[in-house]
């Protein structure tokens, strides 16, 4: 069932589960666009193809806040704030590793192997990579591994700590590889490298909070998404 966050004639705010595809891939699965085009087209009773446009997007295994444009119009000046960097994007994670103590910034350079759909820090310089940064700080210990429907990772949770993060640069897996180089990897992330399973199909990354401009009225659009019910606390 589609989490409507917000809703006018240019923009529609969801909530995207994990697991849930953003846009199609070659599995043919499910997407979050195909729930938001049969719900506009329920609600509204439209004939015919329904308009949503794609201006950003989650990880499959990533849950939270996905703006879709309901007009062209509105695409494209989102879609201009996106690949301009004027978005603040808010994310909420579970990581393993040494506490962090204060806020950092971190500056890499990504590059991305399209054949594995791996992405990893090289040498400022590399060919094909991009500079990358974010900002990182502690939220504090998790408390303890019970979830809806068992325990998740048994004791280990208990290991965990919340972070938030911010994301200066919008570049590929950039958070999921960036806090791993530095030995804090997302919890259910095995791609890069985490010790602590998840949800199945999931990882411990949310994006909690979007800032943009609403793409008609030239005012702020403030975006919010809970964290998911059956995260630790």
């Amino acid at each position: 069932m589609l989490t409507v966050l917000y809703e006018d004639n240019h923009c529609l705010a969801v909530c995207k589960p994990a697991r849930l595809l953003t846009m199609g891939d070659q599995t043919d699965d499910e997407t979050l666009v195909e729930q938001a085009r049969h719900y506009l087209k329920t609600k509204y009773q439209k004939p015919g193809n329904v308009f949503v446009g794609v201006v950003h997007r989650l990880d499959r295994p990533v849950s939270g806040v996905v703006l879709l444009a309901r007009t062209s119009k509105g695409a494209a000046r989102l879609s201009e704030q996106f690949r301009e960097g004027t978005v603040t994007k808010t994310y909420t994670a579970l990581v393993t590793g040494e506490p962090l103590s204060e806020p950092v910034t971190w500056h890499d350079w990504l590059l991305k192997d399209s054949s594995t759909n791996r992405v990893r820090c090289v040498t400022a310089g590399t060919v094909g990579a991009r500079e990358s940064s974010l900002e990182c700080r502690p939220l504090g210990r998790v408390g303890g591994g019970k979830v809806s429907g068992g325990t998740v990772g048994g004791g280990r949770m208990r290991g965990l700590q919340r972070v938030e993060v911010r994301p200066i640069t919008g570049r590929s897996h950039q958070i999921r590889v960036q806090l791993s180089a530095r030995g804090w990897p997302i919890a259910g992330d095995s791609k890069y490298g985490s010790p602590v399973p998840f949800h199945p199909g999931c990882i411990a990354l949310h994006a909690r909070r979007l800032e943009v401009q609403h793409p008609t009225r030239n005012v702020p659009l403030i975006l919010e998404c809970p964290e998911p019910a059956d995260w630790p606390r």
